[in-house]
């Protein structure tokens, strides 16, 4: 369920199926059934299974320190289905949400499609009226079948990969990349961070195949520490990154050399303090978010992205007591995520949500699934918090369609 996009269904009388179906027959019938928004503006093209929002964010941001006009198109929402598209950082209003949805509804595409499907006609709509600058879209799940991989990119990045969504992608690391590799298009750009070695062959086909330019983490492009970065032309030292975890810096040189990958066709000459202000400057909900003094938000919702909080945790906080709030969907490696974070602490609520009840994992399934000491259950993430900020630093985690729902409450309550 996408919040608020069924009250523009319902209101402009557009049908969509719930369902999952991937492939892009339908997709393409669509955007073709409205001239092709998708190709009016240059694209930047991402999948993968963590580090993909980040990497977008500070993209996103260097092209606007460049006087650069974006938009961008990811999943999933924070609060609701206006913030999964934005037009220059800000999410679009509910006039450009009438009017695509017009459009759609003229030109005869109500009942053709899947709910994402639609989402994705209803962006790049949206997107070709804005008429930006750049464009970049995050595969929704895989790449290779996703809605998005309509778009012909002039670089695609694929900033990691492990096992998810496997009832669609396979079982095998292989299978993975093979979706997640689709993204790369006939003669363009692709980027890709530190992956598994069985994943990167895979790649390294797809990228011969489509006499793709392959550029990889630590072979073309390097990043150490907090703040290095070096391509063989150009190095940048001393960058201070808003956004904490040493992955961070991994999403940060993707960024940075997707951009210059791309500055030429954009007409742009990249400036080094720039970038600095672009890095120094980045945020995203959810991506180990400071909400209160002692209070921390990240959508943890893998095995590999729980790893990465883990070692965040004990690179900001070595010393200090932990206690995590958790909530996860039912389709989720459950025991791979809390085998991870009870390596760093021994105290777990499980915290359940009223609107997501058919999709969250029941907590009671959870608190047996835990291993912590001390574990518990809770109706109120609010309630949970308040007791437990002072002694200790609380980090909030799960799935991230849970989490956009806790983040509204507590920013509001929590002083």
């Amino acid at each position: 369920m996408i919040p608020m996009f069924d009250y523009y269904k319902n209101k402009h009388e557009v049908v969509s199926s719930d369902m999952i179906k991937p492939g892009l027959e339908a997709v393409n019938r669509a955007l073709r059934m409205l001239n092709n928004p998708h190709l009016a503006q240059f694209v930047c093209h991402v999948a993968g299974t963590n580090g993909k929002g980040s990497t977008i964010t500070m993209l996103e941001r260097i092209c606007q320190e460049h006087q650069l006009t974006t938009a961008t198109f990811m999943s999933p929402c924070i609060e609701d289905v206006h913030d999964q598209i934005k037009i220059n950082g800000h999410p679009i209003t509910t006039e450009q949400m009438d009017l695509a949805f017009l459009e759609v509804k003229k030109a005869g595409i109500s009942g053709l499609l899947t709910d994402f499907e639609l989402l994705t006609v209803i962006a790049f709509t949206i997107i070709r009226e804005a008429n930006v600058d750049l464009a970049i879209i995050e595969s929704g799940m895989g790449g290779r079948f996703d809605s998005t991989n309509s778009v012909e990119p002039l670089v695609s990045i694929i900033p990691s990969i492990a096992l998810e969504h496997t009832n669609y992608l396979g079982n095998t690391l292989a299978s993975i990349a093979f979706h997640k590799a689709g993204i790369i298009k006939q003669n363009s750009v692709a980027l890709i961070g530190t992956v598994p070695e069985e994943a990167h062959k895979v790649i390294v086909v797809e990228a011969a195949k489509k006499q793709a330019q392959l550029l990889e983490m630590t072979k073309d492009f390097h990043v150490n520490g907090e703040g290095y970065f070096e391509d063989g032309q150009l190095c940048y030292t001393q960058l201070k990154r808003s956004m904490l975890g040493a992955h961070q810096g991994a999403n940060m040189a993707l960024a940075i050399r997707a951009f210059h990958a791309m500055a030429t066709t954009l007409q742009i000459q990249p400036e080094e303090q720039k970038i600095r202000h672009a890095v120094a400057t980045s945020f995203l909900a959810g991506r180990f978010e400071k909400i209160a003094r002692h209070v921390y938000m990240d959508g943890a919702h893998n095995p590999a992205s729980a790893k990465k909080l883990r070692q965040t945790i004990e690179e900001q906080f070595p010393q200090a007591k932990i206690c995590f709030i958790v909530g996860m969907l039912k389709d989720k490696d459950v025991n791979g995520v809390l085998r991870e974070l009870e390596q760093v602490s021994e105290q777990f609520v499980f915290v359940a949500i009223e609107q997501q009840q058919t999709r969250q994992m029941p907590i009671e399934q959870l608190l047996k699934i835990s291993q912590a000491r001390q574990k518990s259950t809770a109706q109120n993430v609010v309630e949970v918090v308040n007791r437990m900020r002072d002694d200790c630093i609380v980090i909030v985690t799960g799935s991230l369609y849970l989490l956009a729902t806790w983040r509204k409450s507590l920013l509001e309550q929590l002083k």
